[in-house]
């Protein structure tokens, strides 16, 4: 009986130091009981983005490499796999309104995770890029 009861203690303790070290070892790692920020941008279409541009306010920002052509109204041209190398040519504010165009949405889409990881909370991909907004019968710069 006395066995019984030592193994018994046993096991508890082991099950109770296990949770304890795995407790310890979320803090370390940064983990918490509080849900994960959700890191997210919005995808707007190519008429979604004509209707923005009627009362335009925000940045437009043509990421493509190599550069070829724009849409109307684009403020800067920053290569999308630079985008974290050129904050200088973005808004301080990290609230700020940014819409991202490529020429498929591929590369638009990959620098708006960037900026969303670097905290900016308005960003906007143009999902199907130079290629739908042609398609749908918008024009663009070429230069």
């Amino acid at each position: 009986m006395k066995t019984k009861i030592a193994i018994g203690i046993i096991v508890l303790s082991i099950f109770i130091l296990g949770g304890l070290l795995f407790s310890i070892d979320q803090k370390e790692n940064g983990a918490s009981n509080k849900p994960a920020q959700s890191l997210s941008f919005k995808t707007i279409t190519s008429p979604e983005l004509v209707k923005m541009l009627e009362k335009k306010d925000f940045l437009l920002v043509n990421v493509h490499i190599p550069y070829e052509r724009e849409l109307v109204k684009t403020d800067v041209f920053i290569p999308y796999n630079e985008i974290e190398n050129n904050l200088d040519k973005l808004p301080q504010d990290k609230n700020a309104k940014i819409v991202l165009y490529c020429r498929s949405g591929r590369m638009s889409e990959e620098a708006a995770q960037t900026l969303t990881k670097l905290g900016y909370a308005n960003v906007y991909n143009h999902t199907g890029g130079m290629i739908d907004w042609e398609d749908k019968g918008y024009s663009v710069l070429r230069k």
